[in-house]
């Protein structure tokens, strides 16, 4: 079967159905956190290791929002140096470029997720 015939037979629409955070995170050099085997603070050590990495600016927006944008259960740092991305020119920041893509693909949503992410992040810190 060629691949056209294919594509017809499935519909295009499959194709296109991506679960939520598979969209990104897929282009990332490194695993998507620490192995099973690993230490929990060396999962910490590595996200304070590559936000460190970032401008003093970048770095408190990162931490005042915690996890990526777009694959909310991912810290940011934790796939390396989070990217930062303009949306409706605000600054938002992602785990990695498929995510990036996301994030600009649906400005409202995203503002949406950041605010949330800002609130679930500071009611965090104030509980420690």
């Amino acid at each position: 079967m060629s691949a056209g015939a294919w594509v017809r037979r499935v519909g295009l629409a499959a194709l296109l159905a991506v679960p939520p955070g598979v969209a990104g995170c897929g282009g990332g050099d490194k695993p998507a956190g620490p192995t099973p085997a690993a230490p929990a603070g060396d999962a910490d050590a590595e996200v304070t290791a590559e936000r460190a990495k970032l401008p003093p600016e970048d770095r408190a927006a990162v931490d005042a929002q915690e996890w990526c944008v777009v694959n909310t259960g991912e810290r940011l740092g934790s796939m390396g140096p989070p990217l930062k991305v303009v949306v409706n020119g605000q600054p938002v920041y992602v785990c990695c470029k498929g995510c990036a893509r996301t994030a600009q693909a649906d400005p409202d949503k995203t503002l949406a997720t950041v605010a949330e992410l800002r609130a679930k992040a500071k009611a965090g810190r104030e509980g420690k």
